[in-house]
């Protein structure tokens, strides 16, 4: 278990074991939520969506036209 400290500014400082196992570096961006019991997890935003780009396949055979996919016809 990794501890740190609050600073007067609210500033902390995420040990190197947690920075590691986060694969967070310089610049990452931390999110932050807090449960309604108080636990708060917080989440490295590592990724983007772009990041996932070309990961589905397009399927093959038949294409549905714009108008057909309006349920309200």
């Amino acid at each position: 278990m990794s501890e740190s400290t609050l600073t007067i500014k609210g500033q902390t400082t995420v040990p190197q074991p947690v920075r590691e196992a986060m694969h967070a570096g310089s610049g990452t961006k931390l999110i932050w939520s807090v449960m309604p019991d108080g636990t708060a997890i917080v989440r490295a935003k590592t990724r983007s969506i772009m990041d996932l780009a070309g990961t589905l396949k397009v399927p093959k055979g038949k294409k549905v036209r714009i108008e057909d996919m309006n349920p309200w016809r």
